[in-house]
């Protein structure tokens, strides 16, 4: 599934090779802005680097402190920052490559060890990140609390479904069934488990599969969390080899008894975003998802 909200676009009012040679000191030779994505830019020597634009206050910020937070696992692969402002920030391009299954089982395990760097807590933003975060376009709130299932209920759930009703994204008695599942999540959350390191939007766009046989990750909303977040938004939207993914998670560091029941639990927040940002083209999803969440 293509999720539109999670691309930046460059502003074709300013130069983005004027921009990469400012924050990076490097001479550029070509730039080109595709549509609807960041620009690649070739500095001189032939080095091609990514430059996007973040819009709204804060965005580039929690960008560049998310891929550095998960860098500092040393767990996965993420691309380096070579340079930013308040505005504009420049990455190391990845080369693509093919999906398969070695690399898969590698990025499996890769997932595992970034959980397991943990979080200071559930919601905690990344060192020097903001609290006003973004999920994609959609403004994500990164408050530190201590317990996952009060957290993830009036931090994730509630918020968005408020605002999918408010927009006519969601029919009041949908919201109901949202809401109950919200009401029993002490018991529907599992076993407790500590706050892990999250990528936090990890839909397939954001999973590259590079031409040096290993996985690298982009365009983070990362955020302490449940680690079965992560795994389940890989199931929503589609992952390449994504059994093989699981087959090295799991052998890693096993996940606890009944997380395939939990999927939809952890889908409906991703869900609920889409129905802000798209309107009732996701609500039956999300509706489906707190129904299958109910029934464990």
């Amino acid at each position: 599934m293509r999720r539109p909200y999670a691309e930046s676009v460059v502003d074709r009012d300013e130069d983005p090779g004027r921009v990469v040679s400012r924050l990076t000191g490097r001479r550029v030779t070509t730039a080109r802005a595709g549509s609807g994505s960041p620009a690649e830019v070739t500095l001189e020597g032939g080095t091609v680097v990514m430059v996007k634009r973040g819009d709204a206050p804060g965005a580039v910020r929690a960008e560049v402190a998310g891929l550095r937070w998960l860098d500092e696992a040393g767990a996965v692969r993420v691309p380096a920052v070579l340079g930013h402002d308040e505005r504009w920030m420049v990455t190391e391009r990845v080369p693509a490559g093919r999906p398969d299954d070695e690399a898969a089982l590698r990025f499996g395990r890769a997932l595992a060890a970034l959980h397991a760097a943990g979080a200071p807590a559930f919601g905690a933003p990344p060192p020097g990140g903001p609290e006003e975060a973004y999920i994609g376009a959609a403004p994500m709130r990164n408050t530190p609390a201590a317990h996952w299932p009060e957290w993830y209920a009036g931090q994730r759930v509630l918020p968005y479904l408020r605002a999918a009703v408010d927009a006519g994204g969601l029919r009041h008695e949908e919201a109901a069934v949202i809401e109950r599942v919200c009401a029993r999540l002490p018991e529907l959350a599992g076993p407790a488990e500590p706050p892990a390191r999250l990528h936090g939007d990890l839909w397939n766009g954001n999973v590259l599969w590079g031409a040096d046989g290993e996985v690298w990750l982009i365009d983070p909303a990362a955020h302490g969390g449940h680690r079965e977040t992560d795994l389940a938004m890989l199931r929503l939207f589609g992952c390449p080899r994504l059994d093989r993914v699981l087959a090295g998670y799991t052998e890693a560091a096993p996940l606890a008894d009944g997380w395939r029941e939990r999927i939809a639990l952890h889908q409906l927040f991703p869900l609920l975003v889409h129905v802000v940002l798209f309107g009732r083209g996701y609500a039956g999803q999300a509706v489906a998802a707190a129904r299958g969440a109910l029934a464990g």
